[in-house]
Parts: C-alpha cells; structure tokens; sequence
C-alpha cells in the first residue's frame, strides 16, 4: 500500500477523509477510546493517523534530534502517537494555508505533510496556522477495515476541521460523535443481531 503518494479518485465508498471512532468494546490498547483520521483509503487498504493519544515527550524533543533550531520556541507543542506502524515516521496533518512539495491533499481543508521541510518551516514560524504533530500510523490490508466495521469495532463519520484543530486532544473522541448527534456513553459494547 503506497503511503501519500496516491492522488487518484477514489470511489464512493472510500473513508477518505473520515473519522472512525472506536466502538467502547474495542479493547487494543492503540486505539481505545481513539478518533482516527482517514487519510487513504482505496482498493489497496487504509492509512489513518489517531489523533486522541498523546505521546510522553514534545516537539522540541524531534527538533533536537534532527538538529533544527527552534527559533519560533514551539518546542512544546504536544506529539501525538499516531497508530502501531512505523512509530519513528513523523506526520503533520495541517490546514490548508500551506503545503509543500510532499503535502498530500487529503480534503479541501486539511492537508498532509511527511517532510523534514515543514519542520524547518515550523520551527522558522513559518507553518501553516493549525496543525497536529503525530509519529507513526495505523494501516489497514485490503479489506481488513470493512471487516472491523462489519464487527462493530468501529463508528464511521465525516470528519471536520474543527474536531482535528480546535477541540482539545482528550475531547475529540467524544466530540467527532457530538457532531452527528451520538452519545457513546449510550452505546453498547456488544453488537446485536436479529
């Protein structure tokens, strides 16, 4: 599966650009109570980056480990632990006032960059005005997600921007639910069938 470098359309039954709220039974320590981004989805699988888990450590923290000066002094912008793959691989998901050579458009108003260059610019001042600093990923196999789904792991909704950047890291799960009227404190653990 290609990570960011598939722009094609995709069809209408891609989850691109959704949010997929873990379902309360859903028991794996990496996704309990998370809220995943849906950046890729297609016949090839799913990438999506959790956006509720905060890791131990700050952004100052990568800025000295790739030894960038942080003259905008952001170092304290939160990480966020983005899913189980590929745990040292860093990801901004931004908004759409800038983007650089590497940004993949993932909606007309969040876009997503894997680049040192946006570090650079972070530190410089110069990034774009709302963004998430995540490491790693979680990702799908052809047809593993639609299985989760079908097992109740998962509530599947449009994502919004202001979920992602103007809503504090812990109440995000609970928001992107708000958003279409659903109360998870309501919801059983166990799914039904008649």
């Amino acid at each position: 599966m290609s990570l960011l470098n598939s722009q094609s359309d995709l069809n209408s039954l891609s989850l691109r650009n959704h949010f997929l709220i873990s379902m309360p039974g859903l028991n794996d320590p990496n996704f309990s109570h998370s809220i995943t981004y849906i950046c890729e989805h297609n016949e090839d699988g799913a990438m999506g980056l959790v956006v509720n888990h905060t890791l131990p450590m700050k952004l100052g923290e990568i800025f000295d480990q790739l030894d960038i000066d942080d003259a905008a002094d952001i170092g304290e912008i939160e990480l966020l632990a983005g899913g189980p793959v590929q745990l040292e691989r860093g990801f901004v998901l931004h908004s759409n006032d800038k983007c650089w050579e590497s940004t993949l458009k993932v909606s007309d108003d969040i876009y997503l960059t894997a680049s040192r260059e946006i570090l650079e610019a972070l530190a410089k001042g110069e990034g774009p005005e709302n963004l998430l600093v995540i490491l790693g990923y979680a990702g799908w196999e052809k047809g593993q997600l639609e299985q989760e789904i079908a097992e109740n792991s998962w509530l599947t909704v449009p994502a919004n921007s202001h979920v992602l950047f103007n809503t504090e890291t812990a109440m995000r799960w609970q928001a992107a639910a708000d958003y279409v009227g659903i109360d998870l404190n309501l919801i059983s653990q166990f799914a039904g069938h008649a």
